[in-house]
C-alpha cells in the first residue's frame, strides 16, 4: 500500500522510562523567572471518590510542581483504579505566551502505539487471521528475506526476532531536526533492516527495537487488506470512544489543542538552548510509535485493556508473559512481553508502556488487577535521551512506589 493511500486513510481517522538528563545551564535563559511564575502548579480537578491516600496525593502533587524546569515544561497526570482517582497538571502551554498547560491537550504518545498494534494483532490471532507461530516471511515473502525466514509473528511482537534497526540519516538531535520533515516508507525501513545480518537467532535473546512493530503493521495490512490505521480505529478507537486519539499520517502537526514540546540542542547561533519541536513528521515510527492521544483516552484504553475488553480470552495472557531469554544489550532478564513491559514498583508488578517522541514523553501503566492505573504526558526537554527524566520517574514512583 503506497504512502499516499495510507496518509489519506490516517488523516480521515482524525517500563524503563526513557527521557533526558538535566539541560545545560544555557537552558535557564529559556525558562525565565516569568515563565516559572506563571506556570500552572499541580491542581487536581474534582475527582470521584475514593481518592488515593494522602501520602500518594502529596507525592503526585510534588512530582509535577513548579514546572517548567530544566527537565520539562509541562506535565499531565491521571491516576485511576479501585485504589483511588487523581487528576493533575502543571507547567505551561508554551514558552512564548507562558499560558497554563491545557489539561485536555493532545500529545505524541510514542511507543505507547505498540500496545495498540499488539492488541490488534492479538485480536486477529484470536480470529485465526494471523498466526502467532507462523513466520513473517510466510505473509510477506517479497519483503522478508531468507536470512529472516524463521522469525515468527510472536517474536516480532515480543522483540525476540533478532532483526536490527534500519538506518536513518544522522546521529545527533540536530541532524534529526534537520530531517524532521522527511517521509519514511515502512517497506523501505524493513528492507534497510533486513539487509543486515541478524543480531541473534530468533527467540534466543530480546532487543527492544521499533522494527518488529513496523513489520507487524505491514502484517496487519496484508492479512486484512486494509490500512493499519483503519484497523486500529475500527477495532480499538471507535469501540472505546477514543475520539481524541488519531494517527497523523504524513502530517507533521498535532491537530487540536496541545502543549508545545521543546528539545534542548545546539541552536543556529552555536549556543545551547530549547527549540520548539512540536511540528515534526513521525513516519519513521508508524505502527511502532506515531499515535497522538490524550491522558483521558489513554486511561480509558488502559483500563479496558487490563479488564479484558480489548483482547479477550487466553490471548490476553500474551501481554503478561515475558519470554525466558536475556536482554541483548544488558544480559538481564527480558522485560518486554507482547506490547507491554513489566517492572516491580512498590513491591508489586506494574505492567505498561512508555513512549518518547521529540518534545514528548508518555506512559500507561497498571497493576495486573487494575487496582491502580497511571497515564502521564511529560513535555520533556530531552524526550529521547538515554537517562531517566526526573519528572516522569517521580510520577511513576509517586503512583506505585520505589523500584
Amino acid at each position: 500500500m503506497r504512502s499516499t493511500t495510507r496518509t489519506l486513510l490516517a488523516t480521515g481517522l482524525v517500563l524503563g522510562i526513557a527521557a533526558g538528563p538535566a539541560a545545560p545551564p544555557a537552558l535557564a535563559a529559556a525558562l525565565s523567572p516569568a515563565a516559572s511564575a506563571r506556570s500552572a502548579h499541580a491542581a487536581p480537578d474534582t475527582a470521584p471518590d475514593p481518592a488515593p491516600d494522602p501520602a500518594t496525593r502529596a507525592a503526585l502533587e510534588a512530582a509535577i510542581a513548579d514546572l517548567p524546569t530544566d527537565d520539562a515544561t509541562a506535565a499531565l497526570v491521571r491516576v485511576g483504579g479501585t485504589d483511588g482517582t487523581w487528576r493533575g497538571g502543571s507547567g505551561v502551554h508554551d514558552l512564548t505566551t507562558n499560558r497554563p498547560a491545557d489539561p485536555a491537550a493532545r500529545f505524541r504518545a510514542g511507543s505507547v502505539t505498540k500496545v495498540f498494534t499488539a492488541a490488534v494483532a492479538l485480536q486477529l490471532a484470536a480470529e485465526g487471521t494471523l498466526g502467532l507461530d507462523r513466520t513473517a516471511h510466510s505473509y510477506l515473502p517479497e519483503l522478508i528475506p531468507a536470512a529472516y525466514r524463521k522469525v515468527t509473528v510472536r517474536q516480532l511482537l515480543n522483540h525476540t526476532h533478532g532483526i536490527p534497526a534500519p538506518d536513518f540519516p544522522g546521529d545527533t538531535v540536530e541532524e534529526a531536526y534537520a530531517n524532521r520533515f522527511r517521509t519514511y516508507e515502512p517497506e523501505d525501513m524493513v528492507r534497510s533492516a533486513t539487509a543486515k545480518k541478524p543480531e541473534f537467532a530468533p527467540g534466543k535473546k530480546q532487543h527492544y527495537l521499533n522494527i518488529g512493530y513496523t513489520i507487524a503493521g505491514l502484517l496487519i495490512e496484508r492479512v486484512t487488506g486494509d490500512s493499519y490505521e483503519h484497523q486500529v480505529a475500527a477495532r480499538v478507537l471507535d469501540p472505546l470512544g477514543l475520539r481524541d486519539t488519531c494517527f497523523p499520517g504524513t502530517s507533521p502537526r498535532i491537530e487540536g489543542p496541545h502543549n508545545h514540546g521543546y528539545q534542548v540542542m545546539t541552536l543556529d547561533d552555536g549556543t545551547t538552548g530549547l527549540r520548539d519541536v512540536s511540528v515534526w513528521r513521525a513516519t519513521d515510527a508508524w505502527a511502532a510509535g506515531d499515535i497522538i492521544s490524550t491522558t483521558a483516552d489513554l486511561e480509558r484504553f488502559t483500563q479496558a485493556l487490563f479488564a479484558g475488553e480489548v483482547v479477550r480470552g487466553p490471548l490476553l495472557e500474551e501481554m503478561f508473559t515475558l519470554p525466558q531469554v536475556a536482554d541483548f544489550t544488558s544480559g538481564k532478564r527480558a522485560a518486554y512481553s507482547v506490547g507491554l513491559s513489566m517492572k516491580k514498583l512498590g513491591g508489586r508488578e506494574v505492567w505498561g508502556k512508555t513512549g518518547g517522541r521529540w518534545g514528548y514523553n508518555a506512559a500507561i501503566a497498571s497493576t495486573r488487577n487494575g487496582s491502580r492505573t497511571l497515564v502521564y504526558s511529560v513535555n520533556s526537554t530531552d524526550a529521547k535521551g538515554q537517562d531517566t527524566n526526573k519528572v516522569a520517574l517521580d510520577i511513576m514512583v509517586a503512583a506505585f512506589g520505589e523500584p
